[in-house]
């Protein structure tokens, strides 16, 4: 009797050290969950400001700035809003080029230097191709700081071209300096 006493104690204390992990699993799932789910969630935007003849155009855009979203960017993705985008944002400058494999959306894309200025759009069109090899890639003539994508012709609508300026808050966010007259 006293043997299953002891044993039963044992059961209990073993289970109440459990009790906090156990409670604490709902939690830690559903952190990991939400830090899944906002790694594109077009509800987390900031203010994108374009600087061009027209005025300033501002825009709502995704931050992509770790490797897994610029690596998934706007993938997946069956429609775009209209004032809408991703900025893709870089601690340096940068070559590499951009695809649209399992893009479903006509883009329009705006590389950036490190002074803020656009200094190259492009259109991109989706890749229907189910192999990713397949894919085109827009590949810049210069390097950039960052890249914005946005719907196809929305840049042409509002006026945006090279040259003009692109703001975004935090780091260094395209200063958007008058340009010199030589």
């Amino acid at each position: 009797m006293e043997y299953m006493d002891e044993m039963s104690r044992r059961r209990l204390l073993q289970g109440m050290l459990a009790l906090p992990l156990v409670t604490l699993l709902p939690i830690s799932t559903q952190l990991l969950a939400d830090d899944v789910a906002n790694t594109n969630n077009p509800e987390k935007t900031h203010t994108v400001t374009l600087h061009g003849n027209q005025g300033p155009q501002r825009l709502n855009a995704e931050l992509a700035i770790s490797d897994e979203q610029r690596r998934h960017g706007l993938m997946d993705r069956k429609s775009l809003g209209e004032d809408a985008g991703m900025l893709f944002v870089y601690s340096r400058l940068v070559t590499g080029g951009f695809w649209m494999y399992r893009t479903h959306i006509p883009l329009d894309i705006a590389f950036i230097g490190d002074d803020g200025r656009i200094s190259e759009i492009r259109h991109m069109q989706p890749c229907v191709s189910s192999s990713a090899q397949a894919c085109p890639i827009t590949q810049p003539k210069v390097s950039y700081r960052a890249a914005l994508e946005v719907n196809a012709g929305y840049f042409a609508a509002r006026g945006i071209r090279v040259g003009d300026c692109v703001s975004w808050p935090g780091d260094k966010g395209g200063q958007c300096q008058p340009e010199t007259q030589s």
